[in-house]
């Protein structure tokens, strides 16, 4: 499934992400905002199950949520820009991560760095990244999930192109991807377009 967001919010928030004069700290806190709205929509399926509680004025069966707290895996650098959000809304979320580099040999992501959670199987699995250009490290990133025992994964994004979604679905078409925005195209440089630049260097300032 694939969900492009229709969100008034999402919207402004990623279109002020976009303007190259957005400021490292205005910039970091909307791609949190995103990430939070995204991973809320991500998370409506949620399996709940009722309680009784008493509240000022009654007894009343209430529902909550139920089974083992979902995991948040962003891919560093640029997914740590939308953990923060996410956390807003899931605290009692496990976080773990995956570091990936460009394998000059294969020209493809190569993962440098995981750490996840004992036992993933199961559990509801949120993974955040920014940008979905290519496709080759989202598409990384879940191949090493699934490796470790992960199958219920969601994917969140603030901008997607069109080759960078396809890439996704074809390898991954188990896992929903919510999107902020889909862009046109890659440019030659695989940038996307209109896009919002390098996030990562947005998100940490290091432009």
């Amino acid at each position: 499934m694939v969900y492009i967001s229709d969100h008034s919010l999402v919207k402004h928030y990623i279109s002020v992400m976009r303007d190259r004069d957005t400021d490292t700290q205005t910039f970091r806190r909307m791609a949190g905002q995103v990430g939070m709205l995204l991973a809320a929509e991500a998370l409506r399926d949620m399996p709940l199950y009722n309680v009784d509680v008493t509240t000022p004025v009654a007894e009343a069966k209430v529902p909550m949520l139920s089974g083992e707290p979902p995991v948040i895996v962003p891919v560093l650098r640029a997914g740590l820009g939308m953990t923060d959000g996410i956390l807003q809304i899931l605290p009692f979320a496990a976080v773990g991560h995956i570091g990936m580099y460009r394998n000059e040999e294969t020209r493809g992501p190569q993962v440098y760095l995981t750490r996840l959670p004992d036992r993933i199987d199961g559990r509801l699995i949120i993974v955040p990244d920014p940008m979905l250009a290519t496709g080759g490290s989202a598409v990384a990133a879940i191949d090493h999930i699934k490796s470790q025992g992960g199958n219920d994964i969601r994917f969140i994004c603030i901008i997607a192109a069109p080759e960078g979604l396809d890439a996704l679905t074809k390898a991954h078409p188990d896992v929903d991807i919510y999107i902020g925005c889909l862009d046109e195209k890659l440019n030659e440089d695989a940038y996307i377009v209109p896009g919002l630049g390098d996030a990562g260097d947005r998100i940490f300032g290091t432009m």
